[in-house]
């Protein structure tokens, strides 16, 4: 039996008991209930997860405990107890005692949580001050000490350094470090391993884990990931349109879940090995939340042409430069993109995967010339694009497109849906404005939309709709392949299910050819045909989807596929695989020579560096 499950089960008495919690928002001056009802406790040292898509609610939950929302256009009701003490009824000047004393907070984006003026050590020391009776230099001596205790390398030489100069995942241990700072006695943490890479992810959850055992700590755990939720939960709260549908053990909600939507949201998780049995991607079940039943998925029909590829990358090399000030000499390189060579068929999907920094994103932005590469050669239909001009170019980019991550960033809010969809159609001149509209008629239906959705601006979307957009602006042209970057990344489960399922049928409708960059091994094996890994800009993989997942060869598409978290409760007590550093650092002297790779076979078209 775990430490924390010691605890759990001496203690009667909850950290926190929350009962009957009902929050409004105020909208046209009315009342609209968007969490109804929600009941539920958490014990000493217990971990209890708070699982829903967006939408269902979750993080109005948590932001209600701490009281957080805005107090003239909020209502909250219920009775949130902490210490024998209903939060609710406190006056806000008691409120913000509770608040990073009591209960800390940890939230999904770290660079939008941290002050970007103000240094790391600076910022942590201010939650001790606020909280502590401590002197300054006490005050720095116990920073350092907790930088170092979330495992961050030379910490004391850290502590006068600014966000930016911190990594996504180093960021993150930097939140967890100013959210233990007061030693609280409960711990919300709000999607805090969303938008990280897999690895990365791994190491934020053994650390919460391994804090939680050393210190105590009870943890409410916030997300839509369901593989996260079996690696660190020892109870599960359900929640479906503001509503608490479902609530136990962990492994009672994985194995006997009872409600329709928690089976709909167990189905849609993608299982890394799940793929062994089948030669072509497969499409995810689709699942009808009201009674949680599914179809049975099916295999894509193949279209990989063995002709010609239609896109040819060869020796692609991009750096970037840095110098010492404004008008500094250089003094190094990131060398972001080396020597990476593949080619693309007809109707097949190839996978770029690695961690943020691997150079996948900048490969496919080389590939579009939106960044201009130092060399190499990548040719579209016959014609190097590399050495195209401005009036060729517009002509290739009918050819090639691109989907972005972050759907609603690369959406005009200004135009209408109509208008961003026609908007590339007209710019190449390939039809009427009339002739325009009937196209965007056609590729809203083509992805699930109506063409009356058109007159509509993009924040009246959920984010899959918006996504879903995206790809019809892209489809607007007729291309032959699309640059697929992170494009499911930020979706819950099942609008990325439903978004991956459209693509599929696209792919095989019209014979589109995908580079889909991504980081999620599991999302990444059920969708490709072949997969390459990169590593500090460089392919160290490369082969048929079932041979790299199969029987991966190099130590770092082991450590990516070691970190996946395994949607399993009955696995979570087993030791993870994946090393706890970093991705190091692709920043070279000046001078440095590059040694080319070599690569030898492992099985046909399986290459692994050497």
């Amino acid at each position: 039996m775990s430490t924390s499950q010691v605890r759990i089960a001496g203690s009667a008495e909850p950290v926190i008991s929350v009962e009957n919690l009902t929050t409004s928002f105020l909208v046209d001056g009315e009342w609209k209930p968007v969490v109804r009802n929600v009941s539920f406790s958490v014990q000493p040292a217990e971990t209890v997860a708070i699982v829903g898509e967006s939408g269902s609610g979750k993080s109005v939950t948590s932001l209600s405990i701490m009281r957080l929302l805005q107090s003239d256009s909020s209502r909250i009701e219920g009775k949130i107890m902490l210490g024998g003490r209903n939060l609710l009824s406190l006056p806000e000047h008691e409120m913000r005692k509770v608040r990073g004393n009591d209960v800390s907070m940890i939230f999904q984006e770290p660079m939008t949580s941290l002050n970007p003026l103000f240094t790391i050590g600076d910022q942590i020391s201010e939650a001790l001050l606020c909280h502590k009776d401590m002197s300054a230099a006490d005050a720095k001596a116990e920073t350092i000490r907790l930088l170092e205790k979330v495992r961050i390398p030379s910490a004391a030489s850290r502590f006068d350094e600014y966000p930016h100069r911190f990594s996504g995942g180093m960021r993150q241990r930097v939140m967890i470090a100013m959210a233990l700072a007061s030693k609280p006695r409960l711990l919300i943490a709000d999607e805090p391993t969303t938008a990280l890479d897999v690895t990365i992810q791994g190491q934020i959850l053994d650390l919460i884990k391994m804090l939680q055992e050393e210190e105590g700590t009870s943890v409410l755990f916030i997300t839509h990931d369901m593989g996260v939720v079996a690696e660190i939960a020892d109870r599960t709260v359900v929640m479906y349109r503001g509503e608490q549908v479902e609530t136990g053990a962990t492994a009672d909600i994985f194995h006997r879940g009872r409600h329709p939507y928690t089976r709909a949201l167990l189905s849609a998780v993608p299982v890394l090995g799940s793929m062994q049995a089948y030669e072509r991607p497969l499409r995810f079940p689709v699942v009808n939340t009201a009674t949680g039943e599914s179809d049975t998925p099916v295999e894509v029909p193949d279209t990989v042409a063995t002709e010609k590829p239609v896109l040819q990358v060869k020796n692609l090399t991009k750096r970037f430069d840095i110098h010492s000030g404004l008008f500094g000499k250089l003094k190094g390189r990131v060398h972001a993109v080396e020597d990476v060579s593949f080619d693309l068929f007809a109707g097949e999907t190839l996978s770029l995967v690695g961690e943020s920094g691997c150079g996948k994103s900048t490969t496919g932005r080389a590939i579009m010339r939106l960044i201009e590469p130092q060399s190499g050669s990548v040719v579209v239909d016959g014609r190097d694009v590399l050495s195209l001009g401005k009036r060729d170019m517009r002509e290739m980019r009918k050819s090639v497109q691109m989907i972005f991550q972050d759907p609603f960033a690369s959406l005009n809010p200004r135009m209408t849906v109509g208008q961003a969809v026609a908007e590339p159609y007209l710019e190449h001149g390939m039809g009427t404005a009339k002739e325009a509209r009937e196209i965007v008629a056609d590729m809203l239906r083509k992805v699930g939309l109506t063409p009356d959705m058109a007159s509509r601006y993009p924040h009246e979307f959920s984010g899959g709709q918006r996504q879903r957009i995206c790809i019809a602006r892209a489809l607007a042209l007729q291309p032959k392949v699309i640059v697929a970057d992170e494009s499911v990344s930020a979706l819950d489960v099942s609008i990325k299910a439903q978004v991956i399922n459209l693509m599929l049928d696209l792919q095989q409708s019209l014979n589109l050819s995908f580079l889909f960059i991504s980081h999620d091994m599991a999302v990444v094996e059920r969708v490709s045909h072949r997969v390459a890994v990169m590593y500090l800009g460089e392919i160290v993989e490369i082969g048929p989807r079932a041979a790299v997942f199969g029987n991966p060869q190099h130590d770092y598409t082991k450590k990516l596929m070691a970190a996946v978290p395994v949607p399993d409760p009955d696995r979570r007590r087993e030791k993870r695989a994946a090393a706890g550093d970093e991705l190091k650092s692709p920043i070279r002297p000046v001078d440095y020579l590059v040694t080319p790779r070599e690569y030898r076979t492992v099985s046909p078209n399986h290459l692994v560096a050497v």
